[in-house]
């Protein structure tokens, strides 16, 4: 619902609040510019001494105004031809002409009113309110997607459109609201729906009939300082019984013109002092570096406003039309989907077109959008989570946990929990684990154990498809057909071929970079984005699965690297090894977030073993920071596999690479990297207690190895891999 609110009136309206916000991010200079370039009046000036200054300069001063900037103006008439100028109050004298900025004047005619007049002005209204629910939707979903307020500027991951997109938001949107609120508000004081109550004083019926009193010897004048002044009127020539008023920060009063007394004086209503607050709060006026700040942050709605397209048309393109999907209310199975990249969503279309071919009906939504009350029909929940990042939830699953762990009672129908995920990777299903876990601690009555699909294995699904079927007493067949990512076609370049002494065929096979469309490079999808770690999927010959390799180069080295061994009976590493430059094959690129370094200076200790180098190598070179890199590498033998042997001495002598320690495992004496780091124990645990990160790629038994000596030496310090783990300080790349 919260996600809905948000994305349709911004889509509906993008060019109304797009207009509204340019237009006054480009009003809010003027009131800083008219404070910087208007003469101020001194602290002890007096509104009789400024008003007898402007008299004697223009005899015929009809009026004097003060801006909240401090700008001082008079009118006046000479001769029947009237006149206006900024004042410098120490002398009483024009110094500028009084009319705004034709620039302004067009600015402000386009931000109230699109120049049409009433029907503008509630035209611009209503983008104002948009921009309001805008701001609010937005802001919970900041909040759901961060995990909590207290994660509110937790580092973000993902595709940079939704990255730019929550970085200006969440920066943005306190000051969009008030904008907005405040519009709003003076929308209502315009077309005088707010109780403003009477402006002025009654007039006064009875005056002294006297006229030329001499300013300065008007006392309420004279005991008004030019800083609380807003307006002085004076009384028409040769009208005895008109009298001056003064209008101030603290009120409106009549003086007579005759004696100068004080003949009626009104305060501000309280309606009135919040509608002053709120032109002070949207204008900038009487605040220009608020204004100003205001300004900028208005700036950030038309770049919210193109990568939320973006991300909406990317979410359409990555997500299956459902049809026939059963309103909430009145389904009998509720299938919740959480889905980072889209994929997951596929198995869902295929699981309600199953369902309801047996008779269910299905309703199917997004994790993030749980709520029991709104299935009052519910027989059975099935959940369908991917896992983000380190165990994180998916972009529909935020805010789920948090929702199960709140309520107080569970609902009566069963659930069932099916994980999706890629087993070579650590956190393989964790947030579909999570789920089942609470919902257990919770006492969800539960419709089957958890169940995982490794690599989007239809194999897996249909297994899990057929249990389901039993559970429900029906046939249930899941004949899915996972969508085959976009890929391009892969043109070789070169290859260093190894291993061969030893066996074990390797090589570091590096590809031309592809071209991309332009929705790739809006996006930031494909190749367009990708990072050393990532992961490089390969489509072989023969096979609808991908086999996934770790990339060993970023985007701006201008070219796609890996490093492939062949395996016994393999498709894709023979496949792969078979290649002679100018051959070409079909591949993509998925984000892995948790395998890359995290920002800063802090050291990087990066272990690796056979063609687990290749992302650790990647990160060397695109080390162009100089930040201190250990690298422990394993191989079997220096005359064989020694990858990027040829590169190391390059990345050492020019910074990259602060040093490097190799283990031998078939040398004269059999040395294994968890060997090495055991020898230099105390240095490493010196960098870690100095804040260094751990990065880890290459086999499970190497990893586990790797762990254990960690765990050994780093006890003294009270610190493990797991405490690490945790702290986002040990990443691992396994298989």
């Amino acid at each position: 619902m919260i996600r809905a609110l948000h994305r349709w009136p911004g889509l509906l309206a993008l060019v109304l609040v797009t207009i509204l916000a340019l237009s006054g991010a480009a009003l809010s200079v003027f009131p800083a510019a008219e404070r910087l370039a208007a003469p101020q009046a001194g602290a002890g000036i007096s509104v009789a001494e400024l008003a007898a200054r402007v008299q004697e300069a223009y005899p015929g001063v009809e009026q004097i105004r003060r801006a909240p900037s401090g700008r001082i103006t008079a009118y006046w008439f000479d001769a029947d031809t009237p006149g206006s100028a900024v004042i410098d109050p120490a002398t009483g004298r024009g110094v500028a002409s009084a009319d705004p900025y034709p620039v302004q004047r067009w600015l402000t005619n386009l931000h109230r009113s699109l120049f049409l007049g009433d029907a503008g002005r509630m035209t611009m209204a209503m983008a104002a309110a948009v921009m309001l629910v805008l701001s609010v939707s937005g802001v919970l979903l900041v909040a759901r997607r961060m995990g909590g307020w207290r994660r509110w500027f937790a580092r973000l991951r993902g595709p940079w459109p939704g990255r730019i997109h929550t970085e200006i938001a969440r920066v943005a949107v306190i000051g969009l609201a008030l904008s907005s609120a405040t519009a709003l508000w003076m929308a209502a004081s315009t077309f005088d729906l707010l109780p403003d109550g009477p402006a002025a004083p009654a007039l006064p019926t009875e005056v002294s009939g006297q006229s030329g009193a001499a300013l300065a010897t008007m006392a309420p004048l004279a005991a008004t300082p030019v800083a609380e002044l807003r307006e002085l009127s004076f009384p028409y020539p040769d009208d005895a019984t008109d009298v001056f008023t003064l209008k101030t920060d603290r009120g409106t009063g009549y003086l007579d013109q005759g004696t100068g007394k004080l003949l009626a004086w009104a305060e501000p209503t309280g309606w009135q002092r919040v509608s002053e607050i709120a032109l002070m709060l949207h204008t900038g006026q009487g605040a220009a570096a608020l204004g100003l700040v205001l300004g900028v942050m208005a700036l950030g709605v038309p770049v919210m406003g193109a990568t939320g397209v973006i991300l909406w048309l990317a979410g359409r393109r990555a997500r299956p039309r459902i049809r026939g999907n059963h309103p909430a209310k009145r389904a009998a199975t509720i299938l919740l989907v959480g889905s980072e990249a889209g994929s997951t969503w596929g198995f869902a279309a295929t699981l309600h077109g199953a369902l309801t071919a047996a008779g269910q009906s299905v309703h199917v939504a997004p994790m993030s959008g749980f709520d029991p009350g709104r299935y009052p029909l519910a027989e059975r929940f099935i959940i369908l989570a991917a896992t983000w990042g380190e165990g994180q939830a998916p972009a529909t699953a935020k805010g789920f946990l948090d929702r199960l762990a709140a309520l107080t009672s569970v609902p009566d129908a069963p659930l069932a929990v099916l994980g999706f995920g890629d087993r070579s990777f650590p956190a393989y299903c964790a947030f579909a684990d999570e789920v089942a876990r609470l919902a257990a601690a919770k006492g969800w009555a539960r419709l089957l154990p958890i169940d995982t699909v490794d690599r989007q294995s239809p194999q897996d699904f249909a297994r899990w498809g057929r249990a389901l079927g039993e559970a429900l007493a029906i046939e249930l067949a899941l004949a899915h057909q996972p969508m085959a990512p976009p890929t391009k076609a892969l043109t070789l370049i070169s290859r260093r071929d190894y291993g061969a002494e030893v066996q074990a065929p390797t090589a570091i096979l590096r590809f031309a970079l592809p071209e991309i469309s332009l929705w790739q490079r809006l996006t930031g999808r494909g190749f367009a984005r990708f990072r050393a770690g990532d992961l490089l999927g390969i489509l072989p010959e023969g096979s609808d699965l991908p086999r996934l390799y770790s990339l060993a180069s970023e985007r701006r080295d201008g070219f796609v690297e890996i490093v492939v061994r062949k395996l016994p009976g393999g498709l894709c590493s023979g496949q792969l090894l078979a290649l002679e430059p100018g051959q070409k094959v079909r591949a993509f690129v998925r984000r892995n977030p948790g395998f890359h370094p995290a920002p800063g200076a802090a050291p990087l200790i990066l272990i690796g073993a056979g063609t687990g180098i290749g992302p650790l190598a990647g990160i060397i070179r695109g080390n162009r920071k100089r930040r201190p890199v250990h690298l422990f590498f394993g191989m079997r033998h220096p005359d064989s596999d020694f990858l990027y042997g040829e590169d190391l001495p390059g990345w050492r002598a020019d910074g990259r690479l602060a040093r490097v320690t190799t283990a031998v495992s078939r040398g004269a004496k059999p040395d294994y990297v968890q060997d090495a780091l055991r020898a230099e124990g105390a240095e490493i645990a010196r960098l870690i207690r100095g804040g260094a990160r751990i990065m880890v790629c290459g086999g499970r038994e190497m990893a586990a190895g790797v762990a254990e000596a960690l765990a050994d030496f780093l006890a003294p310090a009270g610190l493990t891999p797991i405490t690490l783990k945790a702290r986002g300080r040990y990443a691992e790349d396994i298989y």
